[in-house]
């Protein structure tokens, strides 16, 4: 059964807007996991837009589920992981400019440093996951160098309109899919990901956990945290698991 991480940076996101304390993350978190999230997920940015240190620290002190910390391959916030200690991280990419993460890691490119600080966090008992696009060659390199788990980036998949681009943005997911099973590499997947569109991947049964966030608070605004991480949880869960890989 595949496992929901949901990633709460929004409300910080929120919060930030008026420089108060409200709305808190830590608070949504513990709401996120009474909906039944199996993870909480935050990326502590270097320009710290949203995720703040402090929430970070208080997330890691009061969760009952694992904390899923996405930051840059940097040597600040490789210090910043060890000091913490979440049950994850993950490596993503990161430009100052952006307004979310635009696509996957290249492994390929930066595989030195990414090694290196795979290693940094391994020796502190830290799993490490990496942020790619649907890619074999990624996926490969990846495996080469020690990664837990990938991440899938879906956002192409999520942004695809017509049925045939549809088609074959999972045609990639599944081909990285079925190599990363083979490698016994752990494998999640997020970005993008909403209501509408997780059916086709719930089905997977390879896919360990969905990493979501925008969609669940924009639906919070509605409904509730709580009901929405509840409505996306039976989404993730209940679809029969028809793929082999």
């Amino acid at each position: 059964m595949s496992k929901l991480g949901v990633n709460i940076d929004h409300i910080a996101t929120l919060r930030q807007a008026r420089g108060g304390p409200e709305p808190d993350p830590v608070s949504a978190a513990v709401l996120a996991e009474l909906g039944g999230a199996d993870s909480i997920v935050v990326h502590l940015r270097e320009d710290r837009r949203h995720i703040q240190d402090r929430d970070v620290r208080l997330l890691r002190e009061t969760l009952q589920v694992p904390l899923d910390l996405e930051m840059a391959a940097t040597e600040e916030m490789v210090k910043m992981a060890i000091s913490i200690r979440p049950y994850l991280v993950t490596l993503v990419p990161e430009k100052r400019k952006e307004l979310t993460t635009e696509g996957g890691l290249d492994v390929v490119v930066h595989k030195d440093n990414l090694k290196k600080n795979i290693d940094l966090l391994h020796d502190t008992n830290i799993k490490v996951s990496l942020f790619i696009d649907p890619d074999l060659e990624q996926l490969k390199m990846a495996h080469k160098i020690n990664a837990d788990i990938i991440e899938i980036h879906t956002g192409q998949y999520a942004r695809a309109v017509q049925p045939a681009e549809i088609e074959e943005e999972l045609k990639k997911i599944v081909q990285v899919i079925s190599m990363a099973s083979k490698l016994k590499i752990g494998i999640n997947a997020g970005h993008g990901l909403n209501y509408r569109n997780i059916a086709p991947l719930a089905c997977i049964t390879a896919i360990g956990e969905f990493n979501i966030g925008h969609s669940i608070i924009s639906r919070a605004v509605f409904a509730g945290l709580k009901e929405a991480v509840s409505e996306m949880k039976q989404l993730v869960t209940r679809y029969d698991k028809n793929q082999p890989f």
